[in-house]
Parts: C-alpha cells; structure tokens; sequence
C-alpha cells in the first residue's frame, strides 16, 4: 500500500512538473520573459498533477477507447478546474483566472479553449506516458525510492507552508471588500503587494491576470442595479399608464352618474311640483 502511494506521489509531482513546463513555455510565447507560474515557489503546479491522478484513478478502464477516453478527460479536468477557481476564490477572494472574455466559457472560470487540452492530455496521459512512468518508478530500488520521495515531500510540504503565508496577504484587507468601487480595491491589492517582498511580488508575474473579488463583484452589482433601475423604470411607466387608464374609467362613470343623477333629479322635481299644483287646485 505505501509503496503504491509513493508511486502515485511521483507521478503527481512529474506531471505537476511537467504542467509547470507547459505553462511556463506558452507564457513565454506570449510575453517574452520567465514567468514562474503558480501559487508556489517551487516548479510545480499541483492542479495539473491531481488531474493527472484523478485520469490514471478514474479512467484507467477507458485505455482501450481514446474517444470516450478523450471526452471523459474533458470531463474530469473541467470540474477539476472550475472546483479549484471557485474555492480559491472564496478563500483568497480574488479571481487567479478569468475566460470571461473568451467563448464559451462557464463563469469564466473554464473555457472550450482549455476543455479540448484536456481531453488530449488524457489519452497522452493513459495511453502514453503513465506506462513510462509506471515501469521507471516500480522499478526503482525502494531505498532510493523512500529517498526520493521523502526529500520531495519535504521540499513541496515546506513550499506549501511558505507559499499559503505569502497569500494570506491577498485577503488580509477585508474592508476594502465593502467599497463599491472595485477597481480601486483591485490596484490597493496589487499596490500592496509590489511593495511586499520578493515573493509576494512574484505572485503578480505569476497571475497577470489577477483581479481582486471585488471588481467581479462590483461589476455584477453595477449591472444588477442598472437592471434594477431598468425595471423599476418600466414598473413606474406601468403604474402610471394604468392610473391614467383608470382616471379616465373613473371619470366617464363619473359623466354617466351625473347625467343620471341629473335626470332623476329633475324629473323628481316635476313630480313633486304637479303633485303641489293638484294640492293648490283640490284646497280651492
């Protein structure tokens, strides 16, 4: 059992390594510089090795069908994802990710354009790569393979700590939260931590696309109270088209009661004046 659990250790450290490269490489092409990608200091992004876990657990009996292997990839991946961007959301309120821009995204927080990736790392993964790793590491000395996996433990445990302190630093700032102007809220954060250490700053190279919680929400507040004016404008146009409407009802039955009012009256009075004339005549 320990020594399947020390396997399945090194295959999350080699492919969050190997996530690490990717995202490293296509930073590169897009801003001509390194770029240490992700929340710890180390080369490794633990997101891209408990996907790599969660294909080689869950869809090893899918090796034999690269299609349903392909789509179930997507699958596994996506949720992986979407889970991680919301709770590091709700922990460290700020967005780290954001495909709002982007079509056919879900919340922002997943996309098609990183969908499809995923399913093609899945077969690669199955299909390819783990029978490499597998047969490297098994066939490891288990002496070297306790070595091995305890310094690396070690190393990643200590980054984690180190890692989370430097991003506590993110939420420490709560009242700025209940600002409405948000973008303002996003630049004190960045502003803060620019003036912080050296790993602080590196969060900024790592994220440039960082925002604060606050702007998203500040954005989806100022279109729910644009559509609230919206329809309390529209509410209030309603109101008074029906009060005009029923002025007029009102005063039309008015004009009908008061002409039927009037004739009565009037046609009382006649009765009322022949009936004294009968009186006046019959006392003569």
């Amino acid at each position: 059992m320990i020594h399947i659990l020390q396997i399945y250790f090194l295959l999350f450290i080699t492919y969050a390594f190997l996530g690490w490269c990717i995202e490293v490489v296509l930073k590169y092409i897009q801003f001509k510089r390194f770029i240490n990608r992700g929340f710890l200091i180390g080369p490794w992004l633990p997101i891209y090795g408990w996907g790599a876990l969660l294909i080689t657990i869950l869809l090893q009996k899918y090796n034999s069908d690269p299609v349903v292997l392909f789509f179930l990839g997507m699958v596994v991946c996506s949720i992986l994802e979407y889970s991680t961007s919301y709770i590091l959301e709700k922990i460290f309120r700020a967005r780290w990710w954001d495909y709002s821009t982007k079509k056919f995204n879900i919340n922002g927080r997943i996309c098609l354009d990183t969908m499809i990736p995923f399913g093609i790392g899945g077969v690669l993964i199955n299909c390819y790569i783990n029978p490499i790793l597998f047969s490297i590491y098994q066939g490891m000395n288990n002496t070297v393979l306790n070595v091995i996996v305890l310094i690396i433990l070690f190393i990643f445990l200590i980054d984690n700590i180190v890692s989370f302190n430097v991003l506590s630093l993110v939420r420490k700032d709560n009242k700025l939260l209940e600002k409405d102007n948000t973008e303002e809220m996003s630049k004190k954060v960045i502003e803060k931590i620019k003036n912080s250490g050296f790993l602080q700053r590196r969060l900024l190279f790592a994220y440039p696309d960082f925002k604060h919680i606050g702007v998203i929400l500040g954005k989806k507040s100022r279109k729910a109270r644009i559509k609230f004016i919206e329809q309390s404008e529209k509410y209030t146009n309603k109101q008074k088209q029906i009060m005009n409407a029923t002025e007029e009802k009102v005063k039309k039955i008015e004009e009908k009661y008061k002409k039927k009012i009037e004739k009565t009256i009037k046609k009382s009075n006649k009765k009322i004046i022949r009936i004294s004339e009968k009186n006046d005549i019959r006392k003569k």
